[in-house]
């Protein structure tokens, strides 16, 4: 697929990036590769691949769930400009 100026000076505005009449050219010949490329990539045939949410098979590491600090909610509630019955009080912002 092949940009026209036009085209790649209408990307440049929508992504609020500032180009000379040069780097126009440039930047519209990259963008006709990736997208001849992604159109390419587009051809293949996956119907039979199943969808991966990684690409190495592996397992995510979980820390086993512990408590790992002391209870200080009486500290920081002392500390608090108000507070009632274990829970701080804030002024209203929605009416």
């Amino acid at each position: 697929m092949s940009l026209d100026e036009e085209t790649t000076r209408n990307i440049a505005h929508l992504a609020r990036v500032a180009m000379s009449d040069e780097e126009l050219a440039h930047i519209g010949a990259d963008l006709s590769r990736i997208l001849d490329l992604v159109a390419q990539m587009d051809k293949v045939d996956t119907h039979h691949v199943k969808p991966m949410a990684h690409p190495l098979h592996m397992a995510q590491r979980l820390r086993p769930d512990e408590v790992t600090e002391s209870d200080q909610r009486e500290r920081f509630q002392a500390i608090a400009p108000a507070t009632e019955k274990g829970l701080y009080l804030v002024p209203r912002v929605i009416e």
